[in-house]
């Protein structure tokens, strides 16, 4: 009686192993995308903008606004680059995409930046894709 249980158990052990999703041999690790940035005048103006944002995967709007809020100035989004008021370090942007990453993308739970924003009435949620967590997130 036992053995035969045992023999259950193993059987639908092994079952179960071959029914779950092959791990992916490469898994692809997440970088932060860089600005490259040219300053002209009292404007400085990021050339790959809307390449950073399809790669945090968000809306060039919100990316924009969290920028404009933490440099304090005006900014305009035209085709693929950002123009900012003001001159800014290449060291600055970068830190704040960084920050936008952290607060906006990666997930706080698994770590994952498989992630969406949602907004449910005056409240915004990053949502994982990956685990399933959602987190609050302060909105723009």
């Amino acid at each position: 009686m036992e053995g035969d249980i045992l023999y259950r158990y193993e059987e639908l052990l092994k079952r179960a192993l071959e029914q779950m999703p092959k791990q992916r041999a490469e898994a692809t690790r997440f970088e932060i995308p860089k600005a490259k940035i040219t300053v002209i005048g009292m404007r400085t103006v990021i050339h790959n903008f809307k390449e950073i944002c399809e790669r945090l995967n968000r809306e060039p709007r919100h990316v924009l606004r969290f920028i404009l809020r933490e440099l304090a100035t005006a900014g305009m989004f035209e085709g693929d680059v950002l123009v900012l008021q003001g001159k800014f370090s290449k060291g600055a942007i970068d830190r704040l995409i960084e920050i936008y990453a952290k607060n906006y993308v990666i997930c706080p739970v698994c770590g994952a930046p498989d992630t969406k924003l949602i907004k449910e009435k005056r409240l915004m949620f990053m949502v994982c894709e990956a685990c399933g967590a959602k987190s609050s997130v302060r909105p723009l």
